[in-house]
């Protein structure tokens, strides 16, 4: 079993707090990922996880035991990094083995595990050469490979496609989802990048300043954002968020009055809120509509700027008050720079957020998705 708890982990240097008493339960052989901005915690806590960080205070469980004093080589875990850290002047294979021969591993039980790992990454072509002969890819691959033959029972990845080229970051991120299927092991995945964490989680920790604001499958996180700051973390490009004032609460609907006069109706329960509060209301690109026609209850935009990509067209367009939002639309769209573009938001496919960004309950004309 390599199922994981931490029950109120907490992380402070000297008096600067970086995990505030952290709760969360990573399941056995779950892709579990760890998401949010620069300094939100999510490197520390799994440094934590890995004994490379001492716990302040609370507790670390691996399969059922208390870890809070094991040394890092007995948790039973391998680690990948953001650098590959390769030893140039030993071999891909020599890279791959030298954990196991510190151990004491025979040649013969360090030559099957090295082909084995090296048969998992599609890399038994490179053993022979040495890190200088190969590409970033590659050297992730072997440094991949090199946490593989230890078989731990829980892998640790800290931001290993960082320093890769985008196409490259696409490539990786399938055969890590493919690895993951192969081997069955708990994984645990550190990123500032939402794409990756959507694409290879099976769920996601969202983390803010030191706490968890949302663990949830993707689409959970995607459709049911507690929060403001969770809502605009998740998606891509991520979901525009407008200020206002609740005028309104009408059969189900929120009323939200914009700056610029215009009132938008919600989906959802604004009951706990009173007349004029300010709120705020979310709509994600690909569910806002843009058109040349003005219509009821449309917003009228300025399109800043048209991005034609082929098969979609990104506008980014802005309100009478300078807020900016991006709209997603079809590439047949007429729009262009510099139009003027009339916004239509469903009410259905809106988020209602008050002052203090929590998620207001949908309506049962609010449940997309």
């Amino acid at each position: 079993m390599a199922d994981l708890k931490l029950q109120g982990l907490r992380k402070a240097f000297d008096e600067t707090v970086i995990l505030h008493g952290v709760d969360l339960e990573i399941r056995d052989g779950e892709f579990m990922v760890f998401v949010g901005p620069s300094g939100c915690g999510k490197s520390t806590m799994l440094r934590c996880i890995a004994g490379l960080e001492d716990i302040t205070s609370g507790d670390l469980f691996i399969g059922g035991e208390k870890v809070n004093d094991v040394p890092p080589s007995k948790r039973g875990i391998a680690m990948v990094f953001q650098s590959y850290a390769l030893y140039p002047h030993m071999t891909v294979a020599e890279n791959m083995a030298f954990g196991l021969r510190l151990a004491g591993f025979s040649k013969q039980e360090m030559k099957a595990a090295v082909d084995r790992a090296a048969q998992i990454l599609q890399i038994e072509h490179l053993l022979e050469r040495k890190p200088k002969a190969l590409s970033g890819g590659q050297r992730q691959r072997v440094a991949i490979g090199r946490a593989i033959v230890r078989k731990p029972g829980v892998f640790l990845f800290d931001e290993p496609l960082s320093n890769l080229d985008a196409a490259l970051r696409v490539q990786m991120r399938v055969e890590l989802s493919r690895l993951h299927q192969e081997l069955k092991t708990t994984m645990i995945y550190v990123t500032h990048d939402q794409v990756e964490a959507m694409t290879l989680a099976h769920r996601i920790v969202v983390l803010s300043a030191g706490r968890i604001e949302q663990v949830g499958t993707p689409m959970e996180l995607y459709h049911s954002p507690v929060n403001k700051f969770v809502a605009g973390f998740i998606g891509s490009p991520k979901m525009n968020l407008v200020e206002g004032q609740l005028a309104a609460s009408v059969n189900g609907h929120a009323m939200v009055k914009l700056s610029d006069g215009s009132t938008v109706p919600v989906a959802a329960d604004a009951s706990a809120l009173a007349s004029g509060a300010k709120v705020t209301l979310g709509i994600r690109p690909e569910h806002a509509m843009a058109s040349s026609q003005a219509t009821q209850g449309s917003v009228r935009a300025h399109v800043q700027l048209a991005e034609h990509l082929g098969d979609t067209t990104y506008l980014h367009v802005v309100l009478g008050d300078s807020t900016t939002l991006v709209v997603r639309t079809d590439p047949e769209n007429p729009l262009n720079t510099g139009d003027i573009a009339q916004l239509t938001f469903p009410p259905s496919r809106c988020y209602l957020f008050d002052e203090g960004g929590i998620t207001q309950p949908r309506t049962a004309a609010g449940s997309a998705g």
